[in-house]
């Protein structure tokens, strides 16, 4: 193709990329296509490229938008006409989602007093995580939000807690109260061992400090299991009532962090706002 037939399609692909940016500045998202929403992000990722083909092509691959929105940079950047930049591009938008809500939330401080008044909160911070995260959400005294944060980042089957971590946390933003909340990427709502063990720890190790553990919830997807709700939690046990054999891992200390700067820094590498 030469240089005029470069130059006329490129101003097709104008033309096009106009209408759909003005329609979405008059009407938002409502009417448009799952392509068209992809075409939309990608114009500004690939500004000279024809983004229609792409899009396509990425609902092909991956079956729907928010498969799409949630694929690894690895299978992303494979894509015929991707590339690094439009696949990190795309990487931010579920990312960018969950700063806005952990922000929103942060300001409006909504009560968490009710299971299902949690899952509003939990089900989108757990959107689009395709490995398990335990947050702890710490809370005031009428159980009003007053920080979420993200303590632990580990596989699709399995995160690991430090108590230690967790106390740090609710003392370094004052709660009176705490709700600790991971996802299961597998879809399963039903605790595990290691989950219900983990949640007596955390209430061994905060109830002596007056923080109060009031529910620990599991987001599968969007469905939440209570464990307050559903007859799982038990009284703060005393250390020594943890099931035999997880004690030595639920309490030993992560590596590096023997010191408050250290856990400082581990905080801040998983700050929710950052994930």
């Amino acid at each position: 193709m030469g240089d005029r037939g470069k130059q006329t399609e490129f101003s097709a692909h104008s033309g096009h990329r106009q209408r759909l940016r003005e329609r979405f500045a008059n009407e938002g998202l409502d009417g448009f296509a799952d392509h068209e929403v992809l075409e939309l992000i990608l114009f500004n990722a690939l500004p000279r490229r024809n983004t229609n083909p792409i899009a396509h092509d990425l609902l092909r691959r991956f079956g729907s938008l928010s498969a799409v929105l949630e694929a690894s940079h690895q299978d992303l950047v494979v894509v015929p006409g991707m590339g690094e930049t439009a696949s990190i591009f795309l990487g931010l938008i579920p990312a960018l989602t969950r700063r806005y809500l952990n922000d929103r939330n942060q300001r409006l401080k909504p009560a968490l007093h009710q299971p299902d008044l949690a899952a509003e909160v939990l089900i989108p911070l757990m959107a689009g995580r395709t490995e398990e995260v335990f947050y702890v959400l710490c809370l005031d005294k009428r159980c009003r939000l007053l920080y979420p944060a993200l303590v632990s980042q580990g596989t699709v089957g399995e995160t690991i807690v430090h108590p230690r971590r967790v106390v740090e946390v609710a003392l370094r933003h004052k709660a009176s109260k705490v709700m600790l909340t991971h996802n299961h990427p597998s879809g399963s709502l039903h605790p595990s061992r290691h989950d219900l063990a983990l949640t007596r720890a955390l209430q061994a190790a905060l109830h002596p400090i007056g923080i109060e553990v009031v529910d620990h919830i599991i987001v599968a997807g969007n469905r939440i299991t209570s464990l307050a709700r559903d007859g799982w939690f038990a009284e703060a046990p005393k250390l020594d009532q943890l099931i035999p054999g997880l004690n030595r891992e639920l309490f030993a200390e992560p590596d590096g962090s023997g010191t408050a700067q250290n856990i400082m820094e581990e905080e801040r590498r998983y700050d929710p706002g950052d994930q």
